[in-house]
């Protein structure tokens, strides 16, 4: 039974790991753009969060009808006023951009806040479970994020293939010279794209947030998990999104099992194993 749990907590954790790499999965599919500073944005959505909370006594939850307006704007304005300035010129400029503004973001988060840890607080739902036949426990607040992302993902997939926006995205992706000819305005269809990638930025930022303690430079570590779920799902793909994040996070769980100093590496081997055994991933898109 504790191998049964420790499966069933990876499969939980996942949901975390997938929220972290909607995001960036979104950037990188519609417009290329491999973005260093997607998890110093989940952070900074964290921060805004913290603030929104004590300026208005908000919950952290309720504070997303705050938090994800703010990010939609960001990610709209950084995409339109800066980064799509840099893609014609390949994958190097985006990175070199997005490096600096990752940069940028962590030392004006320890400008501000300081060093020192932060952690949102929901109160009793981060601590309730459910209790199932054989001693297995289920935390409530950790079904609570996979079934936001199973949600998240699932609206996605109904955004990108039931809606015209959707259609201009995948026409963008596939070739995005002849989808402006077509009469797309790339620019801010891209800006659009961000937009609405930072919403579950937002998201993700509220609940990891929720879930464990952060501070400044806690985003390379969420950029990095992001990266292994996206790549070992697939590039393109969401729902290969939801089972990288799922595989990581088993991996992870796993790996704690055996010994807890394993279970960051054992992640990292997994993704490491799916790498060299299907490069392209587990369900990589095609185009259709």
């Amino acid at each position: 039974m504790d191998w049964l749990n420790a499966l069933i907590q990876g499969i939980l954790l996942g949901g975390i790991y997938a929220l972290f790499a909607i995001g960036l999965s979104m950037s990188f599919g519609i417009m290329r753009l491999v973005n260093i500073a997607h998890g110093d944005l989940i952070v900074l959505a964290a921060y805004v969060a913290l603030v929104v909370s004590q300026g208005t006594g908000l919950d952290p939850i309720s504070s997303l009808v705050v938090v994800v307006p703010v990010m939609f704007a960001l990610g709209y304005a950084v995409q339109r006023g800066l980064l799509n300035l840099t893609l014609s010129g390949g994958l190097l400029p985006p990175l070199l951009v997005t490096f600096g503004i990752s940069i940028i973001i962590q030392n004006g988060l320890q400008e501000v806040f300081g060093a020192y840890t932060h952690r949102l607080q929901e109160g009793a739902i981060e601590t309730a479970s459910l209790r199932l036949p054989g001693g297995i426990s289920i935390g409530v607040y950790p079904l609570l994020v996979f079934g936001v992302a199973v949600a998240a993902i699932a609206s996605l997939q109904v955004l990108f293939y039931r809606t015209r926006l959707g259609r201009a995205f995948r026409a963008a992706s596939d070739d995005a010279d002849t989808a402006e000819l077509m009469g797309i305005d790339n620019r801010n269809l891209y800006a659009l794209a961000l937009g609405i990638a930072m919403i579950f930025t937002a998201i993700a930022g509220v609940l990891f947030a929720i879930r464990t303690n952060f501070d400044p430079s806690a985003g390379p570590i969420r950029l990095i998990l992001a990266f292994e779920a996206v790549i070992i799902g697939g590039l393109g793909s969401m729902w290969g999104t939801l089972i990288g994040g799922m595989v990581l996070g088993i991996a992870q769980a796993l790996g704690s099992a055996l010994n807890p100093n394993w279970q960051i590496l054992a992640g990292h081997l997994a993704f490491l194993v799916i790498l060299i055994v299907r490069p392209s991933g587990l369900f990589p898109r095609t185009k259709d």
